[in-house]
């Protein structure tokens, strides 16, 4: 089923419901979507298909950016809320800045668009990369540890953005879905895939799917994993949205002391992003950290 105007309105009341839609968009010029290319795909959890979200450039242009950059991916301990390997998640990948460029500034801002969610409530996008038999175990977006809810709260929303095909294999599944009782599947699917419902991985288009439910507690059916690459490599986009502000700073303080910018510096430089995310916390050559205090380097 193909919706329209109908997802508009079922996202602005899930929005006024929970109390984050007013001025939810801040934008002066967002960035145009066309939701005739929605699909509903899931009502528990909350999951909606948009096909061809990226032009062919703009996948091009972010596995570009990534590709020299990738480091081993992470997990947060639940108990901690720390970076960690674990073989739960076996891919490689690394974050782009929020407006890396003038390509990533135009997706954040058709996010927006389409989510009802504000731009300022995103993390930086995480860009993955798959190869043969790496996967990602299933696993909530929302959090068990309190340190990772106090950086903006919960995850309440994941758009995740497929930037390659895969020849097999590489599926998103959720595994508590009620719809994978009626999704059909064929010799194409993996094995993987046929333990939920599933999603294949089809370049440029974008999932989104809710980790809470409508009344804002957390959702056990958004239960969900990467299925293992079989034949090819998979590249993806994940953009995480909070429920409240993630990251925003402070306003800049005008003299050259040594202060952090904003009140959530410390939490962040104990949960390791000084070296996890250098040119926020630290500064670069072209402007200077918001957090050099807590990560001692003034």
């Amino acid at each position: 089923m193909v919706f329209s105007h109908p997802v508009v309105f079922v996202l602005s009341t899930f929005l006024f419901i929970s109390g984050l839609g007013g001025g939810a968009l801040g934008l002066a010029d967002p960035e145009p979507f066309d939701p005739t290319k929605v699909v509903q795909l899931s009502w528990k959890p909350r999951a909606f298909l948009y096909k061809v979200f990226l032009s062919e450039e703009e996948c091009e242009h972010m596995i570009v950016l990534a590709r020299d950059k990738l480091e081993k991916s992470m997990v947060a301990d639940n108990d901690s809320g720390k970076s960690v390997m674990s073989e739960v998640r076996t891919s490689s990948g690394m974050f782009l800045e929020k407006h890396q460029d003038e390509i990533v500034g135009r997706i954040e801002r058709r996010i927006a668009a389409w989510t009802f969610l504000p731009e300022e409530n995103g993390e930086a996008m995480q860009i993955l990369h798959y190869e043969n038999g790496e996967k990602y175990e299933p696993h909530y977006d929302y959090f068990h540890d309190k340190n990772n809810q106090a950086l903006g709260g919960h995850r309440i929303a994941t758009v995740l953005m497929y930037l390659s095909n895969v020849i097999k294999g590489g599926e998103t599944i959720f595994p508590n879905s009620q719809a994978k009782l009626s999704q059909e599947k064929d010799d194409s699917w993996s094995d993987c895939a046929k333990n939920g419902f599933a999603v294949k991985p089809e370049k440029g288009d974008a999932l989104l799917f809710f980790s809470l439910h409508l009344d804002a507690t957390t959702d056990p059916g958004s239960l969900h994993g990467s299925c293992p690459v079989i034949e090819g490599e998979k590249w993806s986009a994940t953009k995480w949205i909070h429920v409240r502000s993630f990251g925003k700073p402070n306003k800049r303080s005008l003299g050259g002391e040594c202060v952090d910018e904003n009140e959530l510096c410390s939490k962040w430089a104990a949960l390791g992003e000084c070296s996890k995310n250098p040119v926020y916390m630290l500064g670069s050559k072209d402007s200077r950290g918001f957090c050099r205090k807590s990560c001692n380097v003034c």
